[in-house]
This record gives C-alpha cells, sequence and structure tokens, in this order.
C-alpha cells in the first residue's frame, strides 16, 4: 500500500493545476470596481492587507531564518540557554504592532463615515432613486421617478448617484452590486438605504448576500450601467410592456416562489402609488405568512418587526 504521504506528494501537483484550472475563469469584482464608492473600498482593502503583511511577513522570514540558523547541525550558532530578555527585542515587537493597529484605527474611523452606505454622495447630477423589495426567490425594483418596476433586472446611467431604498417582503436578505460596492440588508418592516454610483459602462451583477433558503441562489439579478441615451431608451423599453405593478400584480409575484429556476427579467409599464411604503406599513402592522410556505423548512427564520420603517 502507498503510504499516505508519499501519495499526497504525487497528487499535489495536479491538485495545483487543477485549482489554477477551476480559477482562471473566476473575476473578482471586488478587486475590479466600477464606481466609486467600489474603488474607495479597494484601496481600504488593499491598505489595510498591506500594513498588516508589515508584521505577518517578518515573522515569516524570521521563524524560516530562526529555524535554519539555529538547527542542530550548525555547530557555529550561538548556545545561550540562560537568555531570556531582550529590551531592544521587546520595543521592536510592541512598538511595529501597535503603530500599525494606531494607523488602522485613524482608517477605520475616516472610511466608517466617509463609506456611510446612508451618506449621499455629492454631485451635481440629480441622483436616480431606486426601491428594492426581496422576495421568494426575486428582486423586484421600483423606479419611483419614472413609474416603472422591473424584476431581476436594472439599468442604471453612468456617473449619476444612485439612492436605494431596500426592504424584504419575506426574510432577511442582503443586497449586494460587488462592481459597485457596499452591500446592505434587506428586512422586512425596515427600510435600510445605501447610495451607489457606476463610474463606467458596462454590464455588472447583483446577488443575493445573505442566505435565506432553497432559492437563495436564484436570487441575482442583471445590472446594466450606460449613458443616458441608452438609459432612456431603457426606460421607454419598459414604459411599452403591457403590465402593471399594483397590489394583484404584486401578490401574484409574490405567490411565485419557484426555486428551481430564476425568475424571467419582467416589466412593468406602471407602479401604483404608495406601494414600498405600503409594503413597509404592512410588516411594521404584523405582517402576515404566506399560505403554504414556512421558512422554518428551508433553514431561514422570519424577522422580528421593527418599531420604525425610516432607518
Amino acid at each position: 500500500m502507498i503510504p499516505l504521504k508519499t501519495l499526497g506528494r504525487a497528487l499535489r501537483p495536479g491538485l495545483a493545476l487543477l485549482s489554477m484550472a477551476l480559477l482562471a475563469g473566476c473575476q473578482s469584482a471586488l478587486l475590479d470596481p466600477k464606481g466609486q464608492i467600489g474603488q474607495d473600498q479597494k484601496t481600504l482593502l488593499i491598505t489595510s492587507v498591506v500594513l498588516m503583511l508589515l508584521v505577518v511577513i517578518p515573522v515569516i522570514v524570521m521563524t524560516i531564518a530562526f529555524a535554519w540558523k539555529y538547527r542542530a547541525s550548525n555547530t557555529k550558532a550561538r548556545y545561550e540557554p540562560e537568555w531570556s530578555h531582550s529590551t531592544a527585542i521587546e520595543v521592536v515587537v510592541w512598538s511595529i504592532p501597535c503603530l500599525i493597529i494606531l494607523v488602522l484605527a485613524v482608517l477605520t474611523w475616516r472610511s466608517s463615515h466617509a463609506l456611510d452606505p446612508y451618506r449621499p454622495l455629492q454631485s451635481d447630477v440629480p441622483p436616480v432613486e431606486i426601491e428594492a423589495v426581496s422576495m421568494d426567490w426575486k428582486w423586484l425594483f421600483i423606479y419611483p421617478q419614472e413609474g416603472v418596476a422591473t424584476v431581476n433586472e436594472i439599468t442604471v446611467p453612468v456617473d449619476t448617484p444612485l439612492n436605494f431604498r431596500i426592504t424584504s417582503d419575506t426574510v432577511m436578505n442582503s443586497f449586494f452590486i460587488p462592481h459597485l460596492g457596499t452591500q446592505i440588508y434587506a428586512m422586512a418592516g425596515m427600510q435600510t438605504k445605501v447610495h451607489l454610483i457606476a463610474n463606467e459602462p458596462g454590464e455588472y451583477f447583483g446577488i443575493s448576500a445573505n442566505y435565506s433558503g432553497h432559492g437563495f441562489s436564484k436570487m441575482g439579478f442583471a445590472v446594466h450601467a450606460t449613458d443616458n441615451a441608452g438609459y432612456q431608451a431603457w426606460l421607454q423599453k419598459v414604459k411599452a410592456s403591457p403590465q402593471k405593478m399594483d397590489d394583484a400584480a404584486f401578490q401574484a409575484l409574490a405567490a411565485n416562489r419557484n426555486d428551481k429556476e430564476q425568475y424571467p427579467v419582467t416589466y412593468f409599464a406602471s407602479v401604483q402609488d404608495g406601494l414600498f411604503k405600503a409594503l413597509l406599513d404592512k410588516h411594521m402592522m404584523g405582517g402576515h405568512k404566506h399560505e403554504g410556505h414556512d421558512h422554518a423548512a428551508t433553514g431561514a427564520e422570519p424577522v422580528a418587526m421593527c418599531t420604525s420603517g425610516d432607518n
């Protein structure tokens, strides 16, 4: 029988090549931001990692160097069994980490305010308002300024602030567009906010970053960033839809809980006034349990009500 250690050594090169092949088509959206918020978060992430590596790398190098220098076969290495203290070493091993922690504390304080998701972006361009509702297992997007709605797709103009107001009609989810940055939770009976911007045209994607049940993996949506002309053309396409988003349409949409396939992109040419606020009020006043659907069976729990709808 081949020893496990020998087998592991033999398989190691193959496993490394397999890992490289599997990851070859992967792209890290977090490290390829297409908006100012995402870019600022990338800079913060890289800066924090570099600062921490100022400790990690020397420790790794010194561990290897000490092990080599003081190996049993090196008879030239000094042997000092009674050695117990060095002021110089103590100063180095304590002062450098303390300085790094101080710098990280300042970065954290400043970035926590500068990248606050509730903080509106400063721009001369009027923002686009989008109301996002997480459902089973899809996203409903309402454009209150334009009076239209979509399912599993949003289109936004580039270099324009995007003001998202987010809630949930079911369990807690998490709204996240990796290329633009900042994920934030969607909770029933509560309104959360996030302000983003797309600075480059392109086709991006959005996800729910919080496991919420069997259909969690189907909660992806398309994000199209285009120029103003393309945005207006898309709005005209949506307004040409024969469907309208009113209370009856919303109930029909909520009743469709297919967790096997992703819900198709759907357009609604008009939206009932106050639909988003009515959804918030419904859950704040006690909500309702979807008949024939038990989230406990999917491993997700209902979210407790909040006393305020404007958070």
